[in-house]
């Protein structure tokens, strides 16, 4: 009797994690990180709102920077909304893991029995979620201001999000590294910028492709160069995001 309850016990310690009772699923987790930080958004606002009236700042200086020569403003559309989503999505990436650092959140969810991996997926989506909610805002007030309509099509929208989950999944993993030292708000962009510009570069080149109607070569190269990232730093940041968090 003794021996065969030694046995259940040492089987129940050697269980994987997932299978503790009382821990949620890996998906389960995923999706309360993300009604935690949509609803805390919600309430407040705060991200939101600045990362909008950044944006439509930005929209109008380039408004009149660019008003005086048509021909200029129409070939520069791409570049001009991916300064404005890069500007504001690190603006939002920063403001959402200082948020998390400041009250203490991220120890508590670092001390919840869960992957660290679901934690890293469900801060991502959120901002991602975030940053689509300002593009869609912006798009509409961009097309009115440029008098450019073309920035609504399908395939301009498809590029819009393969560059976002890109960057997101990228400036995630550097928020949650430089979220832990004093001068992060400084730290965070000379991180994310060097290591995301293939992604801009290449959302630029197939945004602006799309727009002035081009051949699909030259929509296709740009476009699985951002495929290519995607997969490539969403894996990483999946297998090192534990070792960052615990540094």
């Amino acid at each position: 009797m003794a021996n065969k309850k030694t046995i259940n016990t040492v089987t129940a310690d050697h269980r994987p994690p997932s299978a503790v009772v009382g821990q949620p699923s890996f998906i389960k987790a995923t999706l309360a990180i993300i009604h935690k930080d949509l609803a805390a958004e919600f309430r407040s606002r705060e991200l939101l709102t600045a990362m909008l009236t950044f944006s439509v700042l930005v929209i109008l200086i380039f408004n009149f920077a660019l008003d005086l020569n048509i021909d200029v403003r129409q070939k520069v559309t791409a570049g001009v909304l991916w300064t404005t989503f890069a500007f504001a999505g690190t603006l939002g990436l920063n403001r959402s893991m200082a948020v998390e650092k400041d009250r203490g959140c991220m120890d508590g969810l670092l001390l919840a029995p869960v992957d660290r991996s679901a934690i890293f997926f469900g801060k991502a989506i959120s901002n991602l979620a975030f940053m689509l909610i300002v593009e869609a805002i912006v798009l509409p007030l961009y097309a009115f201001f440029y008098n450019e309509t073309r920035i609504f099509k399908l395939e301009f929208i498809a590029v819009l999000l393969l560059g976002s989950i890109g960057y997101i999944s990228v400036g995630t993993i550097l928020s949650a590294m430089s979220v832990q030292t004093r001068t992060r708000e400084l730290l965070l962009p000379i991180l994310l910028f060097p290591i995301v510009v293939p992604v801009l570069i290449a959302s630029v080149l197939a945004s602006g492709a799309i727009i002035n109607d081009m051949s699909l070569p030259q929509i296709m190269t740009p476009l699985n160069l951002l495929i290519v990232y995607d997969i490539i730093f969403i894996a990483v940041s999946f297998m090192f995001f534990d070792f960052i968090v615990e540094e």
